[in-house]
């Protein structure tokens, strides 16, 4: 993974960051030294999104599985979060 300097940044701007992304999918700004920021283009954050929300889609499932969750319809939870009010 290629890594930008913030110092690089400032001076060539957008192209630095260009020539990173042209090398690799993902580049590493660093400031002072450490590691700060990750920078990607739109299609690898997109693909990274679907991931997580897979991700999380899964863990939902499990913990209904587990008996740990509720499943219910929108309708539903909206009745019950509401009857649930202090």
């Amino acid at each position: 993974m290629k890594n930008i300097a913030a110092n690089e940044l400032k001076v060539r701007g957008v192209a630095a960051i260009d020539q990173a992304l042209g090398e690799d999918t993902e580049a590493i700004i660093s400031v002072r030294g450490l590691d700060r920021y990750v920078v990607m283009d739109l299609a690898s954050y997109n693909r990274l999104r679907v991931c997580e929300l897979d991700a999380a889609l899964y863990q939902c499932h499990q913990e209904i599985e587990a008996g740990e969750g509720i499943e219910e319809s929108a309708e539903k939870h909206l009745e019950r979060i509401q009857s649930e009010k202090p």
